[in-house]
Order: C-alpha cells, then structure tokens, then sequence
C-alpha cells in the first residue's frame, strides 16, 4: 500500500512539472535592417529532445540560417533544474512588417512576436548594422558570354570568432573566383569596419533576363558584456548571418550579323616583338618572334588560338602558349602571350601574312578587328652555317669527288686532265697491257658472281670485306646516342649526301627530308629543329632519330647489294 502511494506521488509530480514546464521565445534585436540577420532564442525549462523545436513555420517570410541546441543542467539547494535551448539565425529578404509565429513545444505554446524591417538605406546601414555585405557588378547589361565581375566585400564591426561566405548564384552561367581575398580597414561614419573583399568572375551562356543571387555569411561573433567582469562571458559568441542584395542582370544574344568566333570584349588588341631587334637575319639562325593577344571582358579559356601562316622557304615552330589573368578596377583583363621561332633554310626576302582576329566590341556595339599586319623580312647568306655544313662534310663522310660541286678552274683543270689522259692512252702502250689485265680481271669478276648464286655465305663474306666503313654515318649515330642535338644537325646533311639514293649534292636541312622522304625520319628531324631553334626545353633524346638512321642505313645496304649484282650482270653482258 505504501508504495503504491510514493508511485502515485511521483506521477503527479512528473505531470505537474511537464504540465507548468514554461516556454519562451525572443529576439535579439528589433527593428532589424533587410538582409541583416537576427537570433531566434526559444527556450524550454525542460531537459527536452534537440527535434523538439520545428522552424519550417519560418521559410514563408524568412530565409532560415542553422539551429543550434544546447542543454544546460543545474542544481541549488538540491533542487535540480533543466534548460533546453534552440537558437536560429533568421534574415529578411525585403522591408516590411512581420509576425514569428508562435511555437508549440512539449504541449506549451510561445507568444507571437511582431518584427519591423527597415529598407537597406546607407543612414541605416552605417549606423545600426555591425555587419553587413557590400555587392556590386562591373556590368548587369552584358552579351552572351562576355564576362564580369562581382566585388563582395564584407563589412564588420565586432569581432569576428569564425564564418564562412556562400558561392553567388547565376542561373545559366559559369562563376570563378579570382584571386585571393583581400583584407583591409575603412572608416565610415566615424566607425571602424574591417573589411574582407572577393572578387568573383561571371560567365553567363544563355541569354535573358537574370536574378543574380549574392553570397550570404555565416558565422559566430564574439558576445559583448555588459557585466562589471567579464571573466564568466569569456568565450561567449553569438551566431551572426547577412545576405547581400540581388541584382538584376541582363544577358542579351549574339547578334546574327557577327561572322566567325564570338568575341564580345571592351578592348582587344595584338601585339609582335622581334628578336633579335634591329640585327639582319641570317640562313640557318632562329628569328623568334613574340605574339600578344589581350582582352578586357574575356577568359582564358575564350582567347582564340594564334596561328602565323608559313612562306615557302621557312619554318616555324611555336612554344607553348603563356596565360595571363588580371583584375584592375573591377575588370578582368585576360593576356595571352606567344613565341614562334622562324628558320630561314635559303636566303632571299619572305612576307608574312596578316593576322586577322575579328571581335564584337561591347561599348560601341559594333564589329571590329584586330589586325597585325603583314611583315616583310630579308634573311642574308650565312658564312659561318654554309662553313660549318662543308668542314662537317669533310670530316665527318667519304663522298665522291663527283658529289662535290666544283668552280671554274676546278672544272678547267679537270678538263685539262681528262685531256692528258687520253693523250697518254695513245702514247703510252703501258697502258695498252693495263687494258688487258682489266679485262681479266672483268672476266674473273663474271667467274666470282657466277658462283656467288651458289653459296650465299660466300657471297656474304665477299660484300663484308667490300663494303667500306662511313665514319659519317658512325659519328651522326654516336651524336644520337649521346643526344647531342647540335651535333647531330650539323651531320645530318653530309650524311645524306654519302647516300646511294642520292645523285645530287644537297645543302639544306630541307632538302634531305624531302630525298628520305619517309614520316618517321621527317618528324624525328621536325622535334631536333624544334628543340635547337625553339625557345622551349632544349634537352633533346636522340633515341627516335637514332632508331630511323638504322633503319635507313639497313634499307641502303641493300640498295648497295643490288647495285652490286647489277653491276656485275652488266659487265658481263658487255664482255666479249
């Protein structure tokens, strides 16, 4: 009996506290300034569940920031007590008078509270807001992707503990952040407001009219104490949120007029340096030639690809373009800088085309051009390359004396030669015996190449024993393996000339890629002039040029073998 009276005692008492557990909810700040945040605070005196407290009532009227739960236990004089906490940051998009709803917690039910929201005047802002967002556009009138920027820069007053700002929001365009934020101090009004600022680049792809959503601010300030000691508020904060105003943009269409790739820029321009500077150009040496494309208003992604168009007689290697991004006073400017190094393989005077770019200027509304014209250059003779190609013939191969081109009285002499030889043929019956021992030898040479069919292997020791060793050949391939790009250059034209295919002497780089005439050994040669003459790396790996001169080499081994048995077979058909 006793106990069922302590069991009925305590569910009374249970009852009793859930019934006059008592639930409030306040502000912190009333009036408040549209877009400024303000706290919920709804308090229950109750040890309660985080879920018990909805705010989905307030996303009619307010954009609806984190909720924060705390609980709090204590006790005095043996009596325990409970306190529940919900703490939400609100912020009113528009000016206007509003009503909090009332919320029913555990059964109990909070007062409604009337809030005032003031517009978002400057008097206002400066005098009332602690924190606030600045927001402002280079241009809310702009084309299908030309590009502006967003300036926001957050204002506040009290100390900041930490926070974080949102993404701005664009339907339809692409948004990057340029650079990194920038932190400074300014003074308005006599109050002192740091000031964080971020610039943001905006793209928009489609066209039409654009409600551009700026960034919003979350975050914890540190809480003012009006206490005499504020050694029990230390550390105290209290959660802040603040939105930026919406701007209005409109993105028009590309007019149907405009031919070509779409531009839309207030400035475009293009530039050339030339090095070297004010110096004749010479056969054989690089010319770079630096090109620079920059535009307001435009990405990098966006800047067309520069394109030199080549003369017969040149060559042109272009390095890698260099990309280049920059924001002066609220504009992006976008630069694009490329080099071309030009090698001239013949003297003789070489125009460049012009190079046209067409754009849409966005200030005047009109089509336009940028042009660099057309540039006329002379390249001389080089002494010192043609010196360079001949002692590296001599040196490095073992040519004919009839591959080698010679002069007047070279040829006079060999006139005078031929001359006296024939006289001595009449003369002289010397070598009269000298003819008949060359036919024997022409007889013997038939014997040989008639059993040379039957056994290969003698055959093939006959050609080895033959053949003569091209220390041109060797030296080009010790350059390739070594990866000597200058070298090998220098040795690939007196190479070419030791060839069986060739019957003419060649003096360019040119002219033995057309004689090979093969894409392997034209594109190794096109990667060792670009490495030499560009302005790029100059570490060149001989590997794929060396793997395309063994492969030649093997191809006139046995162009030499048969010219061999041609030979062989003529000399008998011509045999008595």
């Amino acid at each position: 009996m006793v106990n069922a009276v302590k069991f009925l005692l305590f569910i009374s008492l249970y009852i009793s506290t859930q019934v006059f557990a008592n639930v409030t909810a306040t502000i912190d700040k009333n009036p408040v300034i549209a877009g400024e945040s303000i706290v919920l605070d709804v308090v229950a005196d109750e040890s309660l569940d985080n879920n018990a407290f909805d705010s989905s009532a307030l996303l009619k009227d307010f954009i609806v920031g984190r909720t924060s739960v705390s609980s709090q236990t204590s006790m005095i004089n043996f009596k325990t007590s409970y306190t529940t906490r919900w703490q939400t940051v609100l912020i009113a998009r528009n000016a206007g008078n509003y009503t909090i709803p009332a919320f029913e917690i555990n059964g109990q039910k909070t007062t409604e509270i009337s809030l005032k929201v003031l517009p978002p005047n400057t008097n206002n802002k400066n005098q009332q807001q602690d924190l606030f967002i600045e927001a402002k556009v280079s241009n809310n009138d702009v084309y299908v992707q030309q590009q502006f920027t967003l300036q926001v820069k957050l204002y506040f007053a009290s100390e900041l503990k930490r926070g974080s700002l949102t993404e701005p929001n664009l339907s339809g365009a692409t948004i990057t952040q340029v650079g990194k934020d920038k932190e400074k101090v300014e003074i308005l009004n006599g109050r002192r407001f740091r000031v964080i600022e971020r610039n943001y680049a905006i793209n928009p792809q489609q066209s039409g009219e654009f409600i551009l959503s700026s960034p919003m601010f979350s975050g914890e300030v540190v809480k003012t104490s009006t206490r005499r000691s504020s050694f029990l508020s230390f550390g105290e904060s209290t959660p802040v949120s603040v939105l930026g105003k919406e701007i209005s943009i409109k993105v028009k269409p590309i007019p149907t007029s405009f031919q070509g790739q779409w531009l839309p820029s207030e400035l475009l321009s293009i530039d050339e340096e030339w090095q070297p500077k004010d110096k004749q150009f010479k056969v054989g040496e690089p010319i770079t030639r630096t090109v620079t494309l920059t535009a307001a208003g435009l990405s990098e992604e966006q800047l067309p690809k520069l394109t030199i168009p080549i003369p017969k007689g040149l060559k042109i290697y272009p390095d890698q373009a260099k990309l280049h991004t920059s924001v002066n006073n609220t504009k992006l400017i976008s630069q694009k800088v490329q080099n071309f190094a030009i090698v001239a393989s013949n003297a003789g005077t070489y125009t460049l085309p012009k190079i046209v770019i067409p754009w849409w200027n966005t200030v005047t509304n009109r089509y336009q051009e940028a042009i660099l014209p057309e540039k006329t250059i002379t390249v001389a003779i080089n002494d010192d390359f043609n010196t360079a190609t001949s002692s590296t013939n001599k040196i490095g191969t073992t040519t004919s004396s009839t591959n080698i081109p010679q002069n007047n009285s070279n040829s006079d002499t060999a006139k005078n030669t031929n001359i006296a030889t024939q006289t001595s043929v009449k003369k002289s019956p010397f070598l009269q015996w000298l003819f008949l021992v060359l036919w024997l030898g022409t007889s013997m040479a038939w014997f040989i190449s008639s059993h040379l069919k039957k056994s290969p292997r003698l055959k093939s020791k006959i050609m080895k024993c033959d053949e003569s060793i091209d220390y041109g050949y060797l030296a080009l391939l010790k350059y390739c393996k070594t990866n000597q790009g200058d070298a090998a250059l220098q040795c690939i034209v007196p190479w070419v000339n030791s060839l069986v295919l060739n019957k003419k002497s060649i003096f360019t780089i040119e002219e033995a890629v057309c004689l090979i005439n093969q894409d392997e050994f034209t594109q190794a040669i096109n990667q060792l002039q670009q490495c030499y003459y560009g302005n790029g790396d100059k570490t060149w790996q001989g590997n794929e040029l060396l793997h395309c001169l063994k492969k030649i080499n093997k191809q006139q081994q046995k162009s030499k073998t048969k010219q061999l048995d041609k030979n062989h077979r003529n000399k008998i058909n011509l045999n008595p």
